[in-house]
């Protein structure tokens, strides 16, 4: 493999970055809500009020499309990158996840220490849990089991919680492929986490740290995300015509949205991610099962052009999930809430996005992307493993 082609990594499918650029947008959405509280600001005029606090408090919805996009991107890169799931590598493929996730991770964790340890309250989170403890949670993969035992006791470490769900998924992902090699044993395991889901939260609808952040909570949206890229690659599945994949992601994504305004995250705890996943997972077969394929061939037109910005903020999600919180934290200390007019809020909105946006893209140009493959180049070798979007 050339070490161009290791540090570019595939081309990317732009509709799936346009539906990671609405999710990053909902996630951002939320934390300013939660800061700044949007629901008395202008944007009332334009949206009812019940159908605004949904918008505006459900940006867990887009967790859940992130953990299916997820799903769906590692189990098509992997299929793409070792021929069959029965032929994972599994020390390749915690060499791509250790370069993408760690760098950041640890960039931003020592950013926020080192904030707490100068006494900004914001960053120093309940003085009676150790961000050193915090810190060694994420990184291992068991924060949301803190926050399970101890609640929402860090404004920006409580956040990171959706890695330790993702990676501890990742952990067992190659191990099962090697144990059970072939699709048709994999996927009762994918299936069983589905049915899982609904039944864990059942369970803990009462707390919402349980029924929204436990491992089995969430498992299901990513085991979405896997069968559905092993569907798109069965010879069995016919490729469809463009025009049925415009009319089935159109539909996915006025589904979504009539999931994510209809009611509050929380009046729905069993069923509504499974609901939220579902029409992700719908959006991405047909982007997969498409004629057209992926990459960017399937939308050069005006709709390009008009979704571009959304695609780049989805592009640059990772960076932006790690640092915004980080950027609104020191924003709300230098501008607290009860000194914002209402009428501002929106403008003020936008001044995060931009500034956060910024971030992101500074870090990923000039330290996540030249660290990710420079970690791949070294620890693999040359060997040849193509690079995972994400």
């Amino acid at each position: 493999m050339s070490k161009e082609l290791l540090r570019r990594g595939p081309s990317r499918d732009f509709r799936i970055d346009v539906l990671r650029g609405l999710s990053i947008l909902s996630v951002l959405l939320l934390h300013f809500n939660i800061a700044y509280r949007l629901l008395k600001s202008p944007m009332g005029r334009f949206l009812p009020q019940p159908y605004l606090s949904n918008l505006v408090w459900n940006g867990n919805y887009g967790v859940t499309v992130f953990f299916v996009i997820s799903g769906y991107l590692i189990t098509s890169t992997s299929l793409r990158r070792f021929g069959s799931l029965g032929g994972v590598s599994a020390k390749t493929f915690y060499v791509f996840r250790l370069a993408r996730i760690f760098p950041c991770l640890v960039l931003v964790l020592s950013i926020i220490t080192g904030l707490a340890l100068a006494n900004i309250d914001i960053f120093r989170g309940d003085e009676k849990i150790s961000i050193w403890l915090s810190d060694l949670s994420i990184l291992t993969f068991w924060h949301n089991v803190m926050m399970a035992k101890f609640g929402y006791f860090n404004y920006c470490l409580n956040v990171l919680w959706s890695l330790s769900v993702e990676e501890v998924f990742y952990i067992a992902f190659p191990l099962l492929c090697l144990v059970l090699r072939r699709p048709r044993w994999i996927a009762p395991a994918w299936i069983a986490a589905i049915v899982a889901g609904p039944v864990y939260r059942s369970y803990n609808s009462h707390n919402e740290i349980l029924f929204l952040y436990g491992y089995l909570a969430c498992f299901d949206a990513i085991a979405m995300g896997c069968i559905t890229a092993v569907l798109v690659r069965s010879s069995r599945v016919p490729r469809i015509h463009n025009m049925t994949r415009n009319v089935l992601q159109i539909a996915a994504l006025a589904y979504m949205l009539w999931i994510f305004v209809r009611a509050g995250i929380d009046s729905v705890p069993v069923w509504g991610t499974s609901l939220m996943a579902g029409g992700a997972a719908v959006f991405l077969f047909a982007e997969g099962a498409s004629e057209v394929g992926a990459g960017l061939a399937g939308m050069r037109s005006f709709s390009e052009g008009l979704f571009s910005p959304v695609a780049w903020i989805g592009r640059h999600s990772y960076e932006l999930y790690l640092f915004h919180i980080v950027l609104l934290a020191g924003m709300t200390a230098i501008l607290p809430r009860k000194v914002v007019a209402d009428t501002t809020k929106p403008l003020w909105f936008v001044f995060f996005l931009a500034v956060s946006a910024l971030t992101a893209w500074l870090v990923a140009r000039f330290y996540s992307e030249p660290m990710n493959y420079g970690l791949r180049a070294r620890l693999l070798r040359g060997k040849s493993a193509q690079p995972a979007e994400v």
